[in-house]
């Protein structure tokens, strides 16, 4: 009977240890970028430490946390071998015009490769005035009376025309034997190509309603919180910079863009707060040390008695 009892501890005791040796661990955290974007990478920089700041993605949307007071710079990089011409709004405003912004409105040209920071709106071909995270009522959005929709960086992407040489002209032989370039076909083909030119243009205004309509339901049904832990940012109005720029042509090859990219942001307690950025439990307050073994002796037998107290 003895024997029996300690054989089938023996095994008890190898069972626990097994499991101990087996702990769950815990889900990985999800990723964050630091660009996006396929035709041009897009990320946004803190000029303060010169560090890209983190892009969470979340329920379909990408987010960056700012500081307020904090400078901020658009940093796009042109991954084509082409020139590419980049449409850039914050907060639903036009940072070269100060118009509305529109995907069809001016913006910068990168060359096949290049990279630049737009680093401010647009003052002049030489100033800027700076790109700082501020307070929604203090945004250069709500100081214009558009408040609607802070809190957005918005690129669109487009690529270039490629120039088609003309086909030559069509010689018809006349009966006199000479030949001649069809003035009478010259002439029909004026109306088709006014209305060809007027059809993109049409194209081109219900795309651009369209996309505002998009971001307009997207803003309304995104992260919004009655009341959020911190106040929510905006971009400010910052001060003067020197930032030269040049004048170019470019003709779009589509009325449409090529691609957007969208970045929303927030402070970084508001976006804790509504899960886009994860953290990790808090570390316990008091840390217990490690607890007292229920079976310190590994020998089996019965209770000795304990020594005298005298």
């Amino acid at each position: 009977m003895k024997r029996r009892l300690l054989i089938s501890t023996a095994l008890a005791w190898a069972a626990l240890s097994a499991c101990a040796e087996s702990p769950v661990r815990p889900p990985p955290p999800p990723s964050a970028y630091e660009r996006i974007g396929s035709l041009m990478q897009v990320s946004v920089v803190d000029r303060t430490t010169g560090r890209e700041l983190s892009i969470y993605r979340h329920r379909g949307e990408y987010w960056v946390a700012g500081r307020p007071g904090a400078r901020y710079a658009i940093r796009a990089r042109n991954a084509m071998g082409e020139r590419i011409m980049a449409v850039m709004s914050v907060d639903g405003v036009n940072v070269v015009t100060g118009e509305t912004a529109g995907v069809l409105q001016n913006g910068y040209v990168f060359s096949g490769g290049e990279r630049s920071d737009i680093t401010g709106w647009r003052k002049s071909d030489s100033q800027i005035a700076a790109f700082e995270f501020t307070s929604i009522a203090n945004s250069y959005a709500s100081r214009t009376g558009r408040p609607d929709d802070v809190g957005v960086i918005g690129v669109a992407m487009f690529r270039e025309r490629v120039p088609v040489p003309p086909p030559p002209p069509i010689v018809l032989p006349r009966r006199d034997g000479s030949s001649s370039s069809s003035r009478e076909m010259e002439r029909r083909s004026e109306a088709p190509s006014s209305m060809a030119e007027a059809a993109p243009a049409a194209q081109a205004r219900s795309a651009d309603s369209a996309l505002g309509a998009e971001s307009a339901a997207s803003a309304k049904g995104g992260l919004a919180r009655p009341s959020p832990p911190a106040p929510s940012l905006g971009t400010a109005h910052g001060r003067r910079e020197t930032s030269h720029v040049g004048h170019t042509t470019f003709e779009r090859a589509q009325s449409t863009p090529d691609e957007v990219v969208r970045i929303r942001y927030d402070s970084r307690e508001n976006l804790i707060a509504a899960g886009v950025i994860p953290v990790p439990p808090p570390p316990p307050r008091w840390p217990r040390p490690e607890g007292p073994s229920a079976f310190p002796g590994s020998e089996m037998g019965y209770v000795p008695d304990p020594p005298a107290r005298y």
